[in-house]
């Protein structure tokens, strides 16, 4: 149980650095704005992945956060992640860019699977 609370807590710390920290750092900076316009995408929509990515991290690394809102939460970044992958696909090509995302819905994935791992522990144990 201790290691998967380890996988579990590495993850998802990972997705809250790079959904959550990075883009409330970098969002207004002009690189940003360019990526989202070269995306096809008007600029007020990045904005607004911003706002929801900062509170999907929030609910999944608060613990008293209801399960239902971190499934919520999961389920949201993996529309974020395959969505992204497939913009970047259909822009740019074949390439790293349009890999990335799935590379870190591969992390969110071990997220979600060691969050339930614990959640099925903490019912047995009860």
């Amino acid at each position: 149980m201790k290691t998967t609370k380890i996988i579990f807590w590495t993850t998802t710390i990972l997705i809250f650095l790079f959904e959550g920290v990075m883009p409330a750092l970098t969002s207004q900076t002009e690189l940003a704005k360019e990526g989202i316009k070269h995306l096809g995408y008007p600029e007020y929509f990045g904005n607004a992945l911003v706002v929801f990515k900062i509170l999907g991290v929030l609910a999944l690394i608060i613990p008293q956060v209801p399960g239902r809102i971190k499934e919520w939460a999961y389920a949201g970044f993996a529309f974020d992640f395959i969505f992204a992958s497939i913009s970047h696909f259909a822009v740019d090509g074949i390439g790293f860019q349009g890999f990335f995302p799935l590379i870190v819905f591969a992390v969110l994935i071990v997220s979600y699977v060691t969050y339930h791992r614990i959640q099925r522990y903490k019912n047995i144990a009860l």
